[in-house]
């Protein structure tokens, strides 16, 4: 008989995942072992081995992570760092609204204390954490406290200028982020958006005229700071949209000329989210100088100098693009975001900016939310979760019709490579 548990190589994963998967390998040993011995003595009264382990499985993986919450507060910093970043990863990656509602007071705690102690990746990983938390919790009670709670804090540090440029940008992200999810009115929407303002209103053209110059931490800041503000835009009032358009339409796209393709995109967003807004009462509206901000537009969506980046390059044409479409021919965005057996159209500048949030703060686990998290699903109007498993199973088809589909492809993809090989035979 061939060894079992043979285990496959684990290169790239991280130390938590990897003990999660030797944890399933053990217990997936010891259920069958139990499996044996309740054959032979006949014992039907015992769960099923699938049941057993996935019940210790999902004990362990609470038991460290209940470890890594109060690893937050051991004296060693790196050791506070290593347990944010495990808490960090496993917020974005996995929908646990239960288990972090029972110790949400406990985890603000810590966030806050790694907050006012720690020092520039501590800061700015507790940052996250707070976020995430909020994101977890959504709309269930005891949010906004939390909200509440770290807000003055993230506000402190944010205009901080002796704290770390990376801290003070992680704050400003996860500041417009909490107060997107928690806030309790409009007012205190307002209020979040003029503390960001001060910000990035210091990357703005100089009263002669000259671009300000900002060191690259700092310029990610500023672009934290007005990514932030642009969230909260897309769900301000109409009277304060208004005044927003008056007030930073004119000035905006002095920041296209910006060094930082960060910068320059994100700039590009919010001009295309104002005249998105603005033309809801105003389907004419035109804006200031809008010739000029056209054509600055076009530059940038055809960009191709050889200081920038092939990949900036890429990424800032293919923006501009649709940022050009927005503002000239108030032409909405048109993408579609697809994850298991559902999507999301991406059909307005709110939704694409709402989006981009969580999906910059959740990475990789945007999809798994998109699945399971209440309150992304309420944003995105999704409805109650899919089950997943019988939707497959209602909408399988079968082995012939999968054979006739692919059929029908192929037929297809041969008579287009037939006329592109027609079409290169008489060029030549």
């Amino acid at each position: 008989m061939p060894p079992r548990g043979n285990k496959k190589k684990k290169g790239g994963r991280s130390s938590a995942e990897q003990s999660d998967t030797d944890l399933v390998d053990e217990t997936a040993s010891n259920v069958s072992s139990s499996s044996d011995l309740r054959s032979l003595t006949g014992d039907e009264g015992l769960p099923p081995p699938d049941a057993v382990d996935e019940t210790e499985a999902q004990e362990d993986f609470e038991e460290k992570l209940r470890d890594q919450i109060d690893g937050t507060t051991q004296k060693s910093a790196n050791g506070r760092k290593t347990c944010l970043a495990g808490l960090r990863q496993t917020f974005s990656r996995k929908v646990l609204p239960d288990f972090i509602d029972n110790r949400k007071v406990t985890i603000q705690d810590c966030v806050e204390r790694c907050l006012k102690k720690g020092k520039g990746e501590e800061q700015a990983l507790a940052a996250s954490v707070g976020s995430l938390l909020c994101v977890q919790l959504g709309s269930r009670e005891g949010c906004e406290e939390i909200y509440n709670n770290l807000k003055p804090v993230m506000i402190t540090i944010m205009n901080d200028k002796s704290a770390a440029a990376a801290a003070r940008a992680a704050c400003a992200q996860a500041l417009g982020l909490i107060c997107f999810i928690a806030a309790g009115d409009m007012v205190e929407v307002v209020d979040i958006m003029t503390s960001l303002e001060k910000i990035f209103c210091v990357a703005y053209l100089k009263g002669d005229g000259t671009s300000p110059s900002h060191s690259a931490a700092l310029q990610a800041l500023h672009c934290a700071a007005l990514s932030a503000w642009t969230l909260l835009l897309s769900i301000a009032p109409p009277s304060k949209v208004q005044e927003f358009v008056k007030t930073h339409l004119p000035k905006l796209p002095q920041l296209l000329q910006s060094d930082d393709v960060n910068m320059r995109i994100v700039a590009g967003e919010a001009i295309a989210l104002l005249y998105e807004l603005a033309r809801v009462d105003d389907e004419e509206f035109l804006g200031h100088d809008l010739d000029s901000l056209c054509a600055r537009l076009k530059q940038l969506a055809t960009e191709s100098v050889k200081y920038i980046a092939k990949n900036d390059k890429r990424k800032q044409r293919s923006s501009f693009r649709d940022i050009l479409r927005g503002v000239e021919e108030a032409e909405a965005p048109n993408d579609t975001v697809r994850f298991s057996v559902e999507e999301i159209y991406l059909d307005s500048w709110v939704k694409k900016r709402q989006y981009e949030a969580f999906k910059d703060s959740l990475g990789a686990g945007v999809n798994q939310h998109l699945q399971e998290n209440e309150l992304l699903r309420d944003i995105f109007s999704l409805g109650a979760p899919i089950d997943v498993a019988a939707y497959n199973k209602q909408n399988k088809i079968s082995r012939f019709e999968r054979h006739m589909y692919n059929s029908a492809a192929f037929k297809a993809r041969t008579k287009v490579r037939s006329k592109q090989r027609d079409k290169r035979t008489v060029t030549a």
